[in-house]
């Protein structure tokens, strides 16, 4: 017997709960969007009557009220989205331990263990989006199959509301027709890369030949040619095994555009003071940075470097950053966003075991940055700051806004 995979999509996410707490919205088209004032002005989640106007996520809400002038837009509230998604899983967790997030909208889980066949599976499904739908309000689409990418695309076929099943003996006809980038993993750069191989559709990839495949993608082309032709094996990580943090970031869209060294150093400081403070908490040094840069015109690029040594200290992490700016910031245009990443995370034991001079001066640091963060947390973020924060109030007083640690998917 085959696995029995299911894949749970809670429908329009954060629309749905905004709707959920204003149910005179529910008619209405409605959109969850950032700030225009702080330039954050774009379409994070749509309900299903924005969308038949076309509004897109991602797109600037301009953009989506030009489609829909009806558009009714409310800020997003992701304390209320955390919540409902922890009720969602705990729900998932009555019918197996094997529950693996995908994004804080999305699940798999594995069945196997009670489920002897896939009709057993869509019955689980089915319960699982009843019990939903009743206890929480929000409704989601269900994948069921043999293993978890055509779970994931089951979830995508039909919505919203619905059960989908992908089986050995119908994913030829049921996903082969499909266009290529409907499938896990193939973004717009793979989609115009498979293009030019005259691929369109996931048929076409599961019938090309994996080693041309591989000269053009390297080892990504045998895992897209191996997920065409249903051969995931992929387990779902248990519940109760802890995922690797692999990185810890953050990034800002600023007020208005930096323009000059100076307000660049203000914003890579607030960063990097974010990071450093994460990764104490996590107990993780890092060994490598890495900075995105976006500019005016949307043009975006990130850069990475080694330190000298494995360290957290914010002084390191905004000497690298900065001097990953400098050069590589050769276009010399206004920049909109930048963003600040700590990779190659090892225990924090290494950074203490450290004895080299450079290595005393960074545990100096390290004692001071421990400081300022206890002071910051019991009184306040603005209750201690840098002397070049005086630079420029505005930029100094931004919210940064954290990114999620970085896990291994599948």
């Amino acid at each position: 017997m085959n696995r029995v995979i299911i894949h749970s999509d809670l429908n329009n996410f954060f629309a749905s709960v905004e709707c959920l707490k204003r149910p005179w919205l529910g008619t209405s088209p409605v959109a969850v969007a950032g700030d225009v004032e702080k330039r954050h002005g774009i379409i994070l989640a749509k309900n299903a009557l924005a969308a038949s106007f076309g509004v897109k996520t991602g797109e600037p809400i301009w953009s989506a009220r030009e489609k829909c002038p009806a558009l009714i837009t409310v800020p997003p509230h992701y304390d209320d989205y955390i919540a409902i998604s922890r009720m969602a899983r705990s729900i998932y967790l009555e019918y197996s331990d094997k529950v693996e997030p995908f994004g804080i909208d999305e699940c798999w889980l594995d069945v196997s263990d009670i489920a002897s066949s896939y009709d057993e599976g869509i019955f689980i499904a089915n319960d699982i989006r009843n019990r939903i739908k009743s206890s929480l309000g929000v409704t989601v689409s269900c994948g069921v199959s043999f293993n978890k990418v055509f779970a994931k695309l089951g979830s995508d076929i039909k919505k919203p509301d619905a059960t989908t099943l992908i089986s050995p003996s119908n994913f030829k006809q049921t996903v082969w027709p499909l266009p290529a980038d409907s499938l896990l993993f193939v973004g717009r750069a793979t989609k115009k890369a498979l293009a030019r191989l005259n691929v369109k559709t996931i048929g076409e990839l599961a019938n090309t030949d994996a080693k041309a495949l591989e000269m053009v993608f390297g080892k990504n082309g045998i895992c897209l040619w191996n997920y065409a032709n249903g051969l995931d094996t992929s387990p779902v990580i248990s519940a109760n095994i802890d995922i690797p943090i692999k990185s810890v970031g953050n990034s800002i869209t600023t007020c208005r555009d930096i323009i000059n060294d100076e307000e660049i150093k203000v914003v890579f400081y607030e960063l990097c003071e974010t990071v450093s403070a994460r990764l104490r908490k996590l107990n993780f040094v890092c060994s490598t940075v890495q900075i995105y840069v976006r500019d005016r015109e949307l043009n975006s690029y990130e850069r990475q470097t080694k330190m000298p040594l494995p360290c957290r200290t914010v002084q390191a992490l905004f000497k690298e950053a900065f001097g990953l700016y400098r050069a590589n910031h050769i276009s010399g245009k206004p920049v909109r966003s930048l963003g600040v990443r700590a990779t190659n995370l090892t225990d924090d034991n290494c950074f203490q075991m450290c004895i080299s001079p450079s290595a005393y001066n960074a545990e100096k640091q390290e004692h001071l940055d421990s400081t300022a963060d206890y002071i910051r947390e019991h009184f306040g973020k603005g209750s201690l700051k840098r002397g070049i924060m005086l630079y420029e109030s505005i930029l100094s007083g931004i919210d940064v806004q954290e990114e999620k640690c970085s896990f291994s998917k599948i």
